[in-house]
């Protein structure tokens, strides 16, 4: 048993940490036995590894604090100074007397004060001049400076903000492996920054820096396809170089006066539009030190700073994490090739191609394919495209660096792809100038680490894992956007809805408190949540129904309350509690009668007109619905944080929502709600609006719809997540099952069988059109896990711990499930097979500083043994009972081998 991995602010040995109490946190792994509970910690932070590593807490010692919290422990001792490494170690006392020491880590601190900032922002001249609302984008600029250190580089960092987008360069190279750095926001608000250690990209004498700037979203100007057309100003960047030479003098290197900037061959740039590269107007050597400037550089001006406040981005960054390759060419046209990559992602293309100076090529990534085979952009943002003008001096290599799109499919023009790229021989065109050598699909998501893992015996529901997951990931960026192509915006909803089945599979605990910080900077005076965050688009009338909706906006409560059940992270509701009040105070006001009567309701949907506005279900009951789960909520926050004159008042006003909705909604006599839609029987039965007297009656109501309408889902965005929750804590998984095969209507299985590789926008993606790639609607993972795997856990404040639940569900047709998944603690794994006529093993492991309680069916508790024994003989299982047909076992820590005969 050890003390594995170590966290501050959720990340390892970070750089850059500006927040003035960061968060501790440690898991354990080894075998220990069962029952390993910690009963105190402490932690030290020091100013030298030595110091940490001998115990010994020159900054801070927190002392052995008896507690078993080791998700979210807060620095408590003199404030951090900038720019500085801090060493930190922690020993913990397990309740069983076995004391556990850690390694010794490091976290290190960004610019946390104003005045640490000595440069200054700067532009390109052309910057000053440029209208924001401009349609005719110039060239980006590139921007350089030289300069000599004395002596060897001890070690060094740079801290940099570009705006929208921007690539740093030292020495002839690219910093680090980030791309479409910072992460967007409201730049008026909060303008990101990021750290890198540079130490190994310096050297004794003279060296470069230089800097390309993209407008991203900071500067949409248009030209091609837009969602909208804005700006918060024209490109601009920030650069703070500080290095510690061999004698330990430091040396800094800022912008601002005597840089110099040129135009750069990226001569057009659109987040929304795509990107243009003239390889001609390259400028080789710029990067480097002892470069000849010509007279196209110039002095960079001093820009004027922007609104937003600096802040260390805390989001995971945006890499290149998987490569694509495509598997042959057709040519639907004589002078037109289209590649295909076989799965549907979110990045951009990267090509190898031979040819003469000033051939330009034309890349248009698109989803689908038009009955001609060339490709379609319908639904997805139209014109789309990368250019890339050739220099012609050999094999040449580019890919965009500024925008990218959501694709399966590349059309080629301007270039004949060559055997080497995958082209059958067929298309081949022996006298084309222009070679296509290589093509493939750079796919782009944050780094984040892998949470969790699902498999079962049922190759569709895999698939149906696949490509939810594939759809995650394509739009997980510095944000969750809907969709990778026609908005890239920050939808709310889905966060709070699909945020726990996103958590299953990856750590996005980082990327929840960016969108707490995004709606924070996006919430109105009056308290209102717009539907967006960062809100790019403000929707006018008649379209301020796409600005309001609570099902939307409740996701600033309920986002810091998944912060907390799922990684025991508190200060979210702390710092945000004033803004989430507010919101709430202001559904409260804007309500008539307690009912919310405006909004988007169970978006998308299944009924007779397509795909849209709600059909089955009044929005009324929906965001009601939802207003009342906010709202008790919030009342659990204000109680959880010791405000309790609010917490009663909530808890007064839950009661009245209550009321008013089933006096508006509910039919005593036939016990239903509304018109007894899908999602109108789920919500109140999930959160809490049902009478207790009428819950079995609903319950069948809720059974019986879904099989009259022959297992079809017909719930939509909001109210399919109910639907799910509803069947699988009532024991109907079989249900859930039987409609995620069901083929035949819209839904997860019709999907795969017409072509999807992402989960699609609407249930009948592939047919109807729509965005390929949306995960909204994959609401099915978090039955994966939390269903079959029967993986539920939540963080207890008041143990300061991770309790599970674990209840796997087991329909008729599947053999086995495994899942696992990392708390913040460690890693539960739950594996089932039936391995015989009434019999199951189940196999499962409890990580230390946990609880766990199994329910496991079976014939009676004396039908159930543990690795061969008998349960009252098994070690580490302290309490058994029988219910409803199921044993159920409290167990600790550690691993187990349940058989159970039926």
């Amino acid at each position: 048993m050890h003390i594995d991995r170590m966290y501050v602010e959720s990340s390892e040995e970070p750089l850059g940490i500006d927040v003035p109490s960061p968060a501790f946190r440690w898991s354990f792994a080894g075998d220990a036995g069962r029952g390993q509970l910690q009963a105190a910690y402490r932690i030290v932070v020091a100013l030298s590894e030595q110091e940490a590593g001998s115990g010994t807490g020159t900054v801070w010692d927190s002392e052995f604090t008896d507690s078993r919290n080791c998700a979210h422990v807060p620095y408590e001792g003199p404030p951090l100074l900038s720019r500085t490494r801090y060493y930190w170690r922690v020993e913990v006392r397990m309740a069983s007397g076995e004391p556990l020491c850690s390694r010794v880590s490091w976290f290190e601190t960004g610019l946390l004060h104003e005045p640490d900032w000595k440069a200054s922002w700067m532009e390109a001249p052309a910057g000053g001049d440029q209208a924001p609302e401009s349609s005719q984008p110039e060239a980006l600029p590139l921007f350089r400076t030289e300069f000599r250190l004395d002596l060897p580089v001890k070690s060094a960092r740079v801290y940099v903000c570009g705006l929208g987008h921007y690539e740093l360069r030292l020495n002839g190279r690219k910093v680090g492996d980030r791309v479409l750095e910072p992460g967007w926001t409201n730049y008026h608000r909060t303008c990101l920054y990021s750290v890198y250690d540079v130490t190994e990209y310096l050297q004794e004498g003279a060296n470069a820096a230089g800097v390309l700037l993209g407008n991203g979203f900071y500067h949409v100007a248009g030209g091609r396809y837009t969602k909208y057309k804005g700006s918060f100003g024209t490109p601009k960047c920030l650069v703070q170089l500080e290095a510690e030479l061999g004698d330990g003098s430091r040396v800094t290197i800022v912008s601002g006066e005597g840089w110099k900037t040129a135009p750069g061959p990226l001569t057009f740039s659109c987040i929304y539009g795509g990107e243009d590269y003239d390889a001609r107007l390259e400028r080789p050597g710029w990067d480097m030190a002892e470069y000849a400037e010509d007279g196209g550089w110039t002095s960079a001006l001093r820009a004027a700073p922007p609104a937003g406040r600096l802040k260390a981005q805390a989001s995971p960054p945006l890499q290149v994490r998987r490569v694509f390759h495509p598997a042959g060419y057709t040519r639907p046209r004589p002078d037109v090739y289209v590649a295909d990559l076989g799965q549907n992602f979110a990045g951009w293309v990267r090509i190898r191609v031979r040819g003469a100076a000033g051939t330009r090529i034309t890349l248009s990534p698109g989803e689908l394919l038009k009955e001609d085979g060339t490709v379609s952009q319908k639904w997805t943002g139209s014109p789309y495209r990368f250019h890339y003008t050739l220099r012609g001096d050999g094999e040449e290599i580019w890919s965009p660096r500024f925008s990218y799109y959501g694709f399966r499919y590349v059309q080629v023009e301007g270039a004949v792809p060559s055997g080497g790229a995958g082209r059958p021989e067929a298309a081949s065109a022996p006298d084309a100038s222009t070679e296509l050598l290589e093509l493939e699909g750079s796919m782009i998501n944050p780094d984040m680490e892998t949470a969790g893992s699902f498999e079962c015996s049922d190759a569709l529901l895999n698939r149906t894992h696949e490509i939810i997951n594939m759809a995650i990931l394509s739009n997980a960026k510095s944000i969750f956007t809907d969709c990778p192509h026609r908005e890239k915006l920050g939808w709310l909803e889905q966060v709070h809805l699909m945020g726990p089945a996103a958590a299953y599979n990856h750590d996005i605990e980082r990327l929840l408190v960016k969108t707490m910080e995004d709606i924070r900077d996006a919430q109105l005076p009056g308290g209102m949540v717009p539907t967006t965050a960062p809100e790019y688009v403000v929707f006018p009338e008649p379209w301020e129904v796409f600005r309001d909706s609570v099902s939307w906006g409740a996701a600033y409560v309920l986002t810091g309350w998944n912060l907390l059940k799922l990684y025991g992270s508190r200060r979210q509701l702390e710092e945000h509690y004033d803004g989430m009040k507010a919101y709430v105070d202001y559904v409260a006001g804007k309500s008539k009668g307690h009912l919310v009567d405006y909004g988007l309701g169970d978006w998308y949907d299944v009924g007779p007109n397509g795909p849209g506005f709600t059909q089955n279900t009044p929005v009324a009951l929906t965001e009601t619905a939802m207003y009342y789960h906010m709202t008790g909520v919030f009342a659990d926050i204000a109680e959880l944080l010791g405000r309790r004159e609010d917490a009663s008042f909530y808890r007064g006003l839950c009661s009245r929502i209550k009321n008013a909705f089933r006096e508006a909604f509910f039919d005593e006599e036939v016990r239903r709600y509304a018109e007894g839609s899908q999602t109108s029987y789920a919500m109140p039965l999930v959160l809490g609006l049902a009478a207790e007297e009428h819950e079995p009656a609903l319950l069948a109501g809720l059974t019986d719809v879904i099989r009259r309408q022959g297992l079809r889902t017909t719930a939509g965005d909001v109210g399919h997540r109910y639907v799910l929750l509803a069947l699988m804590r009532s024991g109907h998984s079989d249900l859930v099952y039987g409609m995620a095969r069901q083929s035949e209507s819209p839904g997860y299985a019709y999907q795969l069988l017409h072509g999807a590789t992402t989960l699609t926008e609407a249930w009948d993606g592939p047919t109807v059109g729509k965005s390929q790639n949306h995960f909204m609607l994959g609401h099915i993972e978090e039955w994966f896990y939390a269903g079959l795997a029967g993986i539920r856990y939540r963080f207890d404040p008041a143990a300061e711990g991770f309790a599970l639940d674990l209840r796997p569900a087991f329909p008729e047709g599947l053999s086995y499930v495994r899942a696992s998944h990392r708390l913040p603690c460690g890693t539960v794994r739950v594996g089932w097979e039936r391995t015989g006529a009434g019999r199951l093993t189940l196999e499962l492991e409890v990580p230390m500083n946990s609880t766990a309680e199994l329910r496991i069916p079976a014939s009676s508790v004396d039908a159930v043994t543990e690795n061969g024994s008998p349960l009252r003989e098994a070690h580490g299982i302290s309490c058994t009972t029988w219910e409803d047909g199921c044993a159920v076992l409290r167990l600790g820590s550690g691993t187990y081998r349940f058989h159970s005969t039926l």
